[in-house]
C-alpha cells in the first residue's frame, strides 16, 4: 500500500473508516501496516461524524482544504458540490473562509432551493454561466464507403454474351471461306460398292461408336449405351449442384468430366490406330496406320 498516491491511501481510508465506523487516521496506519496513533479515537473525528453546521443551518466547507487534500481543482469541487445539491433538491454547502467570494462560480449561481410539495420539480440543466464537457464516443473505426452487394462472376446474355458468339461466329465463317477458296478438300474417289477399302473406317468422330460395334451386340452398342449415355449427360446439372466457380469446389463436375472424356478418346483413338485389315488389333508403330483419310493428307 505504501507505493499508492498519498491522496488515493487517503481516500480509501475515509471510505474504509466510514464503512467500519473507525478513525480515519487509525484505518490509514493499518492500511500503511503501521501502529495507530496515540489518541486517536479523540484526536481525529470518525468518518460518520456530522460536518459542521453552518449559521444558516447548513454543513460548512472549506474547498481549498479538500483540494490541497485530494489533488482535485477546486472549480472542480465547487461544481460538483453545487451539481449534488441540484440532483438531491437541497441547499449548497457555505464554504469557510474568504474562499466564497474567491470562486467565480459562486456569485454567479444561486443554490437550488427545495422543491415546494406538490410543485413543480426544479429545472434540469447546469445552472446559467456554467459550461459542461461532454466525453468523446470512442466510433469503431469502418470503411469511408461501404458496399452494396458482393461482385458476381457473371455476364448478361445480352448483349455482353450474344455479342462475342455473334464476333466468333463471322471471325470462323471468314477462315473457313477462305480455306475453302485456297485449300482443295481431301475427298476420295467415287464409292464403288464392288471395291470397299479394307478396313472399312467411319469417320474419326463416329470410330468410337464403331470401336463399341467390336465388343458388343449391335443392339447394345448401336442404341443402348448411346442413350444411356445421353440420359447421363443429361442427368449431370441436377446430380452436381455446386454454384462455385472455383475448380476445386467442383470436384465432382471435374470427375464426371473426366470419365466421358477419357472414354470418347481412348475409344476414338483405338478405332483409329490400332485397327487394320477386318478390323483387327495391330500396332500402328510395327503393322502401320490403316486410316484412309489420314492416308490422303499425308499423300
Amino acid at each position: 500500500m505504501a507505493q499508492l498516491p498519498e491522496n488515493l491511501l487517503r481516500r480509501a481510508a475515509e471510505a474504509r473508516a466510514k464503512a467500519e465506523g473507525i478513525p480515519v487516521e487509525e484505518a490509514l496506519a493499518e492500511m500503511k501496516g503501521e501502529a495507530p496513533p496515540a489518541g486517536a479515537d479523540a484526536a481525529a473525528p470518525s468518518a460518520g461524524a456530522p460536518a459542521p453546521v453552518a449559521a444558516s443551518g447548513g454543513p460548512v466547507r472549506d474547498l481549498d482544504a479538500e483540494s490541497s487534500k485530494f489533488g482535485v481543482p477546486r472549480p472542480l469541487l465547487d461544481r460538483g458540490m453545487r451539481a449534488r445539491a441540484r440532483k438531491d433538491g437541497t441547499a449548497v454547502p457555505a464554504m469557510a473562509g474568504a474562499a466564497v467570494a474567491a470562486s467565480p462560480a459562486a456569485g454567479k449561481a444561486a443554490p437550488a432551493a427545495p422543491a415546494a410539495p406538490g410543485g413543480p420539480p426544479p429545472a434540469a440543466g447546469p445552472p446559467p454561466g456554467v459550461r459542461t464537457q461532454r466525453l468523446l464516443t470512442v466510433v469503431k473505426a469502418g470503411a469511408i464507403q461501404g458496399t452494396t452487394k458482393e461482385p458476381q462472376d457473371k455476364v448478361n446474355v445480352w448483349p455482353h454474351l450474344l455479342a462475342i458468339e455473334f464476333v466468333a461466329l463471322l471471325a470462323m465463317l471468314a477462315l473457313l471461306t477462305l480455306m475453302s477458296a485456297f485449300i482443295d478438300a481431301p475427298l476420295l474417289e467415287f464409292a464403288n460398292f464392288n471395291q470397299q477399302p479394307n478396313p472399312s473406317k467411319a469417320p474419326w468422330y463416329f470410330l468410337g461408336l464403331q470401336e463399341l460395334l467390336a465388343y458388343f451386340d449391335p443392339q447394345v452398342a448401336g442404341v443402348l449405351l448411346p442413350t444411356f449415355g445421353m440420359i447421363a449427360l443429361m442427368f449431370i446439372p441436377y446430380v452436381d449442384r455446386n454454384p462455385s466457380v472455383r475448380p476445386s469446389d467442383r470436384k465432382l463436375a471435374f470427375s464426371i468430366f473426366t470419365v466421358f472424356f477419357m472414354a470418347a478418346s481412348i475409344l476414338t483413338i483405338f478405332g483409329s490406330f490400332f485397327r487394320g485389315p477386318g478390323f483387327n488389333f495391330v500396332f500402328p508403330w510395327r503393322d502401320g496406320i490403316f486410316f484412309d483419310d489420314l492416308k490422303t493428307l499425308l499423300e
